[in-house]
């Protein structure tokens, strides 16, 4: 039975040693850079309990990790894929419950060592142990992502957390899945200790003698967080209470014993989280009542609930789309963006950006501070190149303000940015990444400047949103190394990356490109040229079918709520005025010459842009920027065809209308070989354009509507307003077959 029970242990990457009284379990599990959790993990993990419990030499426990940066990353996902019904993943639960309740009870001290992520079931794992010892290590963080798969923390989280750091701070980290850092973590009474990663393994051995010897007493105070509160980011759920008196007020009002207190706090919670989600997310609101139960009814109660409704969101649609993008986004990391997995990136030592704008100065920031090498940043004047140092420089300012770099990390990373009005310090570039003005000639221009002064290995990437990159590609002496970049504004905060490349691109050029964008923190998606390439060209007919609803007489606040209640983060008129509405008027003729009338721009906005009206940048458009509250600047009314009549058109409608537009060109880029899967389609819509993730992208709304489905809308629209809605071959052809566009 012990010969068994060993084997089970080291098949599933524990091993077990004795030092000196103290049970050391080291969990590093086999063919994986990362420790996951699984029904046999547990099995493995409660013989281990056993053999400790009945070897009278061990007084105390330490659980570590033999992984580099990795504690537990919570459980494995693709296991939970394969569980087919609701009862079957809330059992589960209930044994991973059983399993920590268990550790909870374990008649022996048990220390968790934590280096590295400590998320999901990892961080229930630890919560369940008698001391949490963690690293200083910027790589050391720990949360409860759960949510961000449609899921909630399924193992007991729901109930040990607000036990220990209060309900307010619990709700805060499970409702939003944040990632905690270890100063936080123990500001907040998460964790008991912070150390030197060096130490971590010889401190936990003694603190677990000291446990044992009864020399280490730790005392917490029942929901000790909430007094932390006061010290939290405004973000999350401390937003959540915006309307109330102070958050210290919350600390007395919110205690667990207070009835009064309770209900208004989940009361409060509940309607800020549906304003939030609009009821897309499910998860959230599971979560909250599985906290609530737990503190209104007790905890035997709350687990049961958690273990319910955690079966009932693995089955879910929303849940499934969320873990598909979850993959998706997964495989991508491992791609190097060609058809040739052999081909190797090319380090680049030395990034050059021309043009110190807001796109100029984002692509700076991202490629020192997270990059890592230095930057030489060139404008056309003093003004710019200082502007860009500032961007820069303010970025990192905030990111001190938050705590997440320290005033000296960010003066190192402020050191790798100069800037100036020639091409000095050019020469050693090893990638040029262009965000001049979008106008080819002059993107040609620089071209040929750039490459009279770069060696012959220097990449250059045009930071475009439109151009094709094989006509800039004709004014290169080396077209081979030409390719796209398209980052999206805030650059520090947007998460997509479009590489386009042209037929002449060299493959190693865009691996290069790929793994500087994954280094610079960023979602890589790789598509063909065309104009518009994938995201701006899918964007366009969405934007033009706002634009032809306003014609029609739709009000402009309706409009955009029809999109935010479908799940866009903002409207399509919002975001007009975001972008600028000049900067949209002008693609609409450069998208009309590519493609016909088909993507021809209705004269809604010609107007508009006559008055003067730019948007947010000049505080003059669609809504109003001068008051506290944004509003929709009536007086713009008078600019559109149907002037101050209204028409009211229902918001299903609208929604559908746009949607099915982007969805539509989607279907067409896929079709033409500007995407190379659904799944870079989908990846790209919702990183790059906020298409709802609870939906899966484009391509899973197809197939969730079936592409029969899609095709009938689209030709009950093609009849009613003509060829802007003709269904796109591909779909077609994809109907004929009886096939959907993600193989089941």
């Amino acid at each position: 039975m012990a010969i068994q029970l060993e084997e089970l242990e080291v098949k599933h990457g524990f091993s077990y040693q004795t030092e000196d009284g103290v049970a050391v379990f080291t969990f590093d599990l086999p063919d994986s850079a990362v420790n996951t959790l699984s029904p046999e993990t547990g099995l493995a993990f409660d013989a281990l309990l056993t053999r400790a419990e009945q070897a009278p030499e061990v007084k105390a426990v330490v659980f570590i990790s033999g992984k580099k940066d990795n504690f537990v990353a919570g459980a494995k996902i693709d296991f939970l894929q394969k569980i087919q019904t609701a009862e079957e993943a809330a059992t589960v639960a209930r044994n991973a419950q059983k399993g920590f309740d268990r550790l909870d009870a374990f008649p022996k001290p048990v220390v968790a060592a934590i280096h590295g992520s400590c998320l999901g079931g990892g961080l229930e794992w630890a919560l369940a142990c008698d001391y949490r010892l963690i690293t200083d290590s910027p790589k050391t963080v720990l949360g409860l992502p759960e949510v961000q798969l449609g899921l909630l923390p399924g193992g007991g989280g729901t109930q040990r957390l607000p036990a220990l750091i209060g309900v307010q701070a619990a709700l805060d980290l499970i409702l939003t899945g944040k990632h905690v850092k270890p100063s936080k973590a123990k500001r907040l009474g998460l964790v008991d200790e912070v150390a030197p990663v060096s130490l971590l393994r010889a401190l936990a051995l003694r603190r677990a003698r000291e446990l044992a010897a009864g020399t280490l007493k730790v005392e917490r105070a029942h929901g000790q967080g909430l007094k932390a509160v006061a010290t939290q980011s405004k973000k999350g759920l401390a937003g959540f209470f915006k309307g109330l008196a102070n958050k210290e007020m919350w600390a007395e009002v919110a205690l667990e014993d207070n009835p009064l207190g309770r209900k208004v706090l989940f009361d409060q919670a509940r309607k800020q989280l549906l304003k939030k989600t609009r009821g897309h997310y499910p998860a959230q609101e599971k979560a909250l009542e599985a906290v609530r139960v737990g503190v209104v009814s007790g905890r035997q109660a709350g687990l049961e609930t958690e273990a319910r409704l955690f079966g009932e969101l693995v089955v879910s649609d929303v849940s499934q789309r969320l873990v598909e993008l979850f993959f998706a986004t997964t495989a991508l990391k491992k791609e190097n963006g060609t058809a040739n997995p052999q081909v190797k990136a090319r380090e680049v030592k030395k990034v050059g950006v021309l043009g110190g704008g807001l796109m100029g100065g984002g692509i700076a920031y991202v490629s020192s501070a997270l990059q890592g090498v230095p930057v030489r940043v060139k404008d056309k004047d003093d003004l710019g190149a200082g502007r860009a140092l500032k961007q820069v420089q303010n970025i990192l300012d905030e990111r001190v303000k938050k705590r997440s770099l320290t005033g000296r990390e960010a003066t190192a990373k402020m050191a790798l940015v100069s800037a100036g009005t020639d091409y000095s310090g050019f020469k050693t570039v090893d990638l040029i990444i262009e965000a001049v003005f979008e106008d080819l000639k002059l993107k040609q221009r620089v071209l040929a400047e750039t490459e009279a002064v770069t060696h012959d290995g220097c990449i250059f990437a045009s930071n475009t949103s439109s151009l094709p990159i094989t006509e800039l590609a004709k004014a290169s002496r080396r077209p081979e190394l030409v390719i796209g970049m398209h980052y999206f504004s805030p650059v520090n905060k947007m998460p997509l990356l479009e590489i386009i490349t042209h037929p002449g691109t060299a493959e190693w050029v865009t691996a290069t490109c790929v793994e500087v964008g994954r280094k610079q923190g960023k979602t890589v998606i790789v598509v063909n040229d065309g104009v518009g390439f994938y995201t701006s060209r899918i964007l366009a007919p969405y934007m033009n079918e706002a634009a032809y609803l306003l014609a029609e007489g739709a009000d402009i606040a309706e409009l955009d709520r029809a999109l935010v209640d479908f799940g866009f983060p903002v409207g399509p008129i919002t975001l007009l005025d975001e972008v600028g509405i000049d900067v949209a008027h002008k693609v609409g003729p450069i998208m009309e010459a590519a493609f016909g009338k088909r993507l021809a721009a209705p004269k809604t906005l010609d107007k508009v842009i006559e008055d003067g009206r730019l948007g947010r940048k000049n505080k003059k458009g669609f809504y109003t920027y001068n008051g506290k509250k944004k509003e929709v600047d009536t007086s713009v009314y008078a600019l559109l065809p149907t002037g101050h009549d209204r028409k009211d058109i229902e918001r299903a409608e609208m929604a559908e209308r746009c949607v099915l537009q982007m969805v539509n060109e989607a279907v067409r880029c896929l079709g033409e070989g500007i995407l190379r899967s659904p799944r870079d389609g989908d990846v790209g819509a919702i990183f790059g354009l906020g298409f709802p993730p609870f939906r899966g992208g484009p391509f899973r709304y197809a197939d969730s509507l079936t592409p029969a489905a899609l095709l009938q809308r689209l030709e009950h629209y093609h009849d009613k307003f003509g060829e802007r809605f003709a269904p796109a071959p591909l779909l077609v052809e994809t109907v004929k077959a009886g096939k959907t566009f993600h193989a089941r």
